[in-house]
């Protein structure tokens, strides 16, 4: 019995061990691989949707400042509106609008996210771009996105021009009404009312801020377009491009806002915005009947604004015919600007 019982026991090892043996020779197991995080979605912070938003709306209301006036309140709700912006407010809204038009671009968005695969590749892009925005125009599709700011930035220029020199006209045509020569009341006032205006940052329209919201994930929804421009650009147009940039790599959200703000600024626009601001507040300051008025509003408050929008964005003013003033303002002498 004993015998039997060993010679089992023999079995069993020899059986284990060629199963060892064989579990050797078998291939072994691939590993398992996690698969690569998915690159970030497309996303712009709300706050700097809103600065676009604000500058779009600023945009609407004075360039649609009809040069029709038929009294004293029209004139000065028109003082009021188109003296209703913050210049550092309107930059950064300019930027941040130049940032979601850029986004409008296929080829730009896909240029960028050809880095957004790779984390770390990501993060060394995002931080090149924050550190100096310029880096933006080496990215394949900039140039395309580039054109695109510069016209949308550029006709809202132009609409702003536009209507400045329509209301500078309407200076000397409303001469005409006995109304316009009186002296406007509350002078001080409403000086003081322009500059609490030029103070005081506004807030966009709610259609607006969600159209814009819409834009950043939807490219080609805004209906802008624009030729391919070739660089130098204007710090206006590289900032919108940097912001788009760090919005198709993930970094432009909330989390990296304190990045993102500093780009949206830029020294030489904003100087030319506050000289705009100075030059109205001066004309207002001289003006006393209802038509200078009129005649600071055209020139400072919406001309002025819009060849600085023109500017920033390297389109050049449109050319203007030379027309016939039938009057001279008293104002139109007193300004700082010499550009009418």
């Amino acid at each position: 019995m004993p015998s039997f019982i060993q010679a089992r026991r023999a079995l069993t090892a020899a059986a284990v061990a060629a199963a060892a043996v064989l579990a050797s020779c078998a291939e072994p197991a691939p590993p398992v691989i996690a698969p690569p995080p998915a690159p970030p979605a497309v996303s712009l912070s709300p706050k700097v949707i809103e600065q676009a938003s604000a500058y779009r709306r600023y945009v609407a209301t004075a360039g649609a400042i009809s040069p029709t006036f038929a009294g004293p309140e029209e004139v000065a709700q028109g003082v009021r509106t188109g003296a209703a912006y913050e210049p550092q407010q309107l930059l950064r809204g300019a930027i941040a609008y130049g940032a979601v038009v850029a986004l409008q671009d296929p080829g730009f968005v896909a240029g960028v996210r050809t880095y957004a695969s790779d984390p770390t590749q990501r993060r060394t892009i995002a931080y090149e771009i924050m550190k100096d925005p310029a880096y933006v125009i080496g990215i394949q599709g900039s140039a395309g996105a580039a054109g695109m700011v510069m016209n949308a930035l550029g006709e809202d220029g132009r609409k702003l021009l536009a209507a400045g020199k329509a209301v500078r006209q309407a200076a000397y045509d409303v001469q005409r009404a006995p109304w316009s020569k009186k002296e406007v009341a509350g002078r001080e006032a409403r000086l003081i009312l322009a500059k609490q205006l030029s103070a005081t940052p506004v807030m966009g329209d709610t259609a607006e801020t969600a159209r814009l919201q819409q834009a950043v994930v939807s490219a080609g929804s805004l209906g802008v377009s624009g030729q391919t421009a070739s660089p130098p650009y204007t710090p206006v147009v590289v900032r919108s491009m940097a912001v788009a940039a760090l919005a198709a790599l993930g970094f432009a959200d909330d989390a990296s806002l304190e990045q993102v703000m500093p780009i949206l600024a830029d020294p030489n626009a904003a100087t030319c915005l506050n000289m705009s601001k100075l030059n109205l507040y001066q004309c207002l300051a001289v003006s006393k009947p209802h038509y200078e008025d009129v005649f600071c509003l055209g020139v400072h408050s919406l001309m002025d604004t819009g060849k600085c929008v023109l500017k920033s964005a390297g389109v050049p003013e449109p050319v203007e015919p030379s027309t016939k003033l039938t009057a001279a303002p008293q104002a139109a002498a007193t300004p700082v600007s010499t550009t009418r």
